[in-house]
């Protein structure tokens, strides 16, 4: 690693964010297309938290209050979907409250944070099926239905347990985590995206292509949940068979990426037109192959930390909007799936990319 080099990327994301701060405003940035300009849909949309998350990290980076200020209500103005009505409220609280309400009270010791925070983790439990052992996901009528994003989200159950001293939010967390490994991960190291059970038995029935290219293909950014997602579960739980899965999932991520490090939207694409690059993918990867590398000794630490930069490198040199002031978002080239938003910039790319060049310059307080 180049520390110089990382530093250097460190400064110019001051200056960038600093710039977004100013063009974002109060709005709650999901995605940018040609324009440059973030939209804003509701914030009970699942990527409500990554603009705060980011403005936490860099505020716990740099010590500059202009981030903690602008950062600070987020928690509350995503607390009031809890007594509104919203469709858009449901597995994904793990994203939007981490990244405001955790992070929050984690570096101020905030009580309010910690309450919201709790207030989410007991939202997620109150989604968890115990016939089929899994958190539901969508709201409607999915009833049965599990995603691989949801590997991320229960972080906030591990949470939970640590600073509430409650066991069974762990235990919830955990069986999760088994039920994903167990039908979610095939032995190549390839992820599916959509899992379905029967609410009623628990009996698993199939699995759907969901974003990804088709049900037998692979969703990069759901291998990216997956990667990270499993080594977040071994590094609370110590259980060996979450860190060999997270490796199996990384194996195949890093085997499959193209010369240039970042990988198109679904592993297994057939020969069309959707053909597109997806930089969150690379930069969820990226932070959670950092991860992977953290916890292993150093006989194997090189491998995924090595992987890490290469992909980190290739999107600061070639992905990046350092050259165009006027843009809103850090990253382009992101991909939503093979049917909606291609080639747009994504938050949740911004901000794990944020994450991951934190990492590299020494960040510590984790909340996933």
């Amino acid at each position: 690693m180049t520390t110089a080099y990382w530093q250097e990327v460190m400064n110019r994301l001051d200056a960038k964010v600093t710039k977004m701060i100013e063009q974002i405003g109060g709005r709650s940035p999901h995605l940018a297309g040609e324009d440059g300009r973030y939209d804003s849909p509701a914030t009970d949309w699942w990527t409500s938290g990554f603009w705060p998350g980011m403005l936490w990290i860099m505020q716990d980076m740099t010590g500059k209050e202009l981030y903690k200020n602008a950062a600070w209500d987020w928690d509350k103005t995503l607390e009031q979907w809890f007594v509104r009505p919203s469709e858009e409220l449901h597995h994904d609280v793990g994203f939007q409250f981490l990244t405001t309400a955790v992070i929050k009270n984690t570096l101020t010791g905030d009580a309010d944070g910690l309450r919201r925070g709790l207030e989410a983790a007991n939202f997620l439990a109150g989604r968890y099926n115990p016939a089929g052992r899994f958190i539901r996901a969508w709201n409607g009528d999915k009833y049965g239905w599990v995603i691989i994003d949801c590997m991320m989200n229960i972080s906030l159950l591990f949470w939970a347990s640590r600073v509430s001293g409650d066991p069974r939010y762990r235990q919830i967390a955990v069986s999760h985590a088994e039920t994903a490994m167990q039908y979610g991960v095939r032995e190549d190291g390839s992820t599916k995206h959509i899992l379905s059970f029967d609410p009623a038995t628990g009996a698993y029935l199939e699995n759907f292509g969901g974003q990804g290219y088709s049900a037998e293909s692979c969703w990069s950014r759901g291998a990216a949940w997956g990667l990270y997602g499993f080594i977040n579960t071994y590094r609370h739980t110590g259980d060996e068979r979450f860190l060999n899965t997270a490796k199996r999932i990384a194996h195949y991520f890093i085997a499959a990426l193209p010369e240039d490090q970042v990988p198109h939207w679904d592993f297994r694409l057939a020969d069309d037109k959707r053909i597109a690059r997806d930089s969150s993918a690379a930069a969820i990867a990226a932070s959670g192959l950092l991860e992977l590398a953290d916890i292993l000794p150093a006989g194997e630490k090189s491998l995924y930390a090595s992987a890490a930069e290469r992909i980190l490198r290739s999107l600061t040199e070639s992905y990046a909007t350092w050259d165009q002031p006027g843009h809103e978002a850090i990253l382009l080239h992101g991909a939503v799936s093979g049917d909606s938003h291609m080639d747009v910039s994504l938050i949740y790319g911004d901000y794990f990319y944020v994450e991951a060049v934190a990492k590299l310059n020494g960040w510590k307080h984790r909340i996933f």
